[in-house]
């Protein structure tokens, strides 16, 4: 059966490409597995798909950054601690500012990107969304400034892709439902740190009103 295709209105929708970064991928410190899967897909998308506007956004933790084990003595990645009254699951070291394996993928076009998002550049503050900080000491999650841009741009519809989809992906659908964006996401252009999340993510994402599509469904106008 045919999927239903769906109409981009290109002067009202964004494309997110979420974290393509090669220490997501495999032989990365925090490898996604099949994350280079997304690499022609995305390529092809870029190029070629129905999105003017187009957003990237980039893991940029600097040495030492505190959602590293190697913060936490005696701590390993995948440890899960309680950081300002949130779960904070403890990584390996990733995505340090300056080193090529945060760079962005070098075989994408980030020419036709407008603007990268940087995140996690706070030693102190983790960051999955590309809308919001996770929560700092005070309690609070401070936006990045996502949001207003792309009010500002006259963009109503939020289409996400890349890495990883049960946490930067999943974390950035959130807060763009809640900021009131229609939001889809390009399940086939996403993979999981979890492959055991899935059947979770999908359940929340619909439960949130977030669209779940594939890329071949997508359609100019």
């Amino acid at each position: 059966m045919a999927l239903e295709p769906v109409r981009v209105e290109p002067e009202h929708a964004v494309l997110l490409v979420v974290d393509m970064q090669p220490d997501f991928l495999p032989g990365g410190a925090l490898a996604v597995r099949e994350g280079d899967r997304l690499v022609e897909p995305l390529q092809r998308l870029m190029t070629d798909g129905p999105f003017d506007l187009q957003i990237a956004t980039q893991d940029w933790h600097p040495a030492g950054h505190i959602s590293f084990a190697s913060s936490h003595p005696g701590r390993k990645p995948m440890d899960v601690i309680d950081l300002y009254g949130h779960e904070q699951v403890l990584w390996p070291d990733h995505c340090v500012q300056g080193s090529a394996a945060a760079e962005l993928h070098p075989h994408l076009p980030w020419k036709r990107v407008a603007a990268i998002v940087r995140k996690g550049t706070d030693p102190e503050v983790d960051s999955y969304s590309a809308f919001r900080n996770n929560w700092n000491p005070v309690g609070e999650r401070p936006p990045t400034g996502l949001g207003g841009y792309l009010r500002e741009r006259g963009i109503s519809d939020v289409f996400l892709s890349g890495l990883a989809r049960d946490y930067c992906v999943l974390w950035t659908a959130r807060d763009a439902a809640a900021a009131g964006f229609t939001v889809w996401v390009l399940w086939d252009l996403t993979r999981p740190v979890d492959p055991d999340a899935d059947a979770g993510v999908r359940a929340e994402l619909s439960g949130l009103g977030v669209a779940l599509i594939e890329a071949e469904q997508l359609r100019g106008p």
